[in-house]
């Protein structure tokens, strides 16, 4: 998550002094997930308008954090029926401010650009590690904002099963291919 969260070059719970602080931006930050419907479609949704922070290390990756939280409610699949069963007891029984959140533990830099972002996803009050395939995108001053921006990408597949939300498995695939992209402002 040179790797997010998400989503986001990141990695062990422990900042040091050499990291830097970004803030991500909720308006361009999304986690897009997909699925296999009774092997006649893939199916996507998405969350957004999540809030997170990460620290990061340039030069010492492990020195790097993420911390990311979004409302499980925030999701958006294109249809307001399947919405509405995605919060219904079939899976999530969410209400209003239950979140989703997701905390690395430790990072391993699989190249210049690159890292395998180990951490806890807490979804539906069960928390299980997952690991992020990471890649920092760009770091840069922001042509509009004129502060400083990174971009990072990262990949997962989960088991729906794993976190209490396997319903109607096998017909509808247990395994959710998840996409992050997030961009993410120096902090002041």
């Amino acid at each position: 998550m040179k790797s997010f969260f998400l989503a986001a070059a990141l990695a062990s719970t422990a900042t040091f002094a050499a990291a830097d602080t970004y803030v991500l931006d909720a308006s361009h930050s999304q986690v897009v997930f997909s699925y296999n419907h009774l092997g006649f479609s893939t199916t996507s949704g998405m969350f957004s308008g999540f809030e997170g922070e990460i620290s990061f290390d340039q030069e010492n990756a492990a020195n790097s954090s993420v911390s990311v939280s979004m409302p499980v409610m925030s999701m958006f699949t294109g249809w307001e029926k399947r919405e509405g069963h995605f919060m219904s007891g079939d899976f999530f029984g969410a209400a209003e401010g239950d979140m989703i959140t997701f905390t690395s533990t430790s990072i391993e830099t699989t190249g210049d650009t690159t890292a395998k972002i180990t951490g806890d996803l807490t979804m539906n009050d069960v928390t299980k590690s997952v690991v992020l395939d990471a890649t920092l995108n760009k770091m840069g001053t922001h042509p509009q904002a004129q502060k400083d921006w990174a971009g990072f990408d990262a990949t997962a597949n989960l088991l729906r099963s794993d976190f209490g939300l396997g319903a109607f498995a096998p017909y509808v695939s247990d395994e959710v291919a998840v996409t992050i992209s997030i961009e993410a402002m120096k902090a002041e």
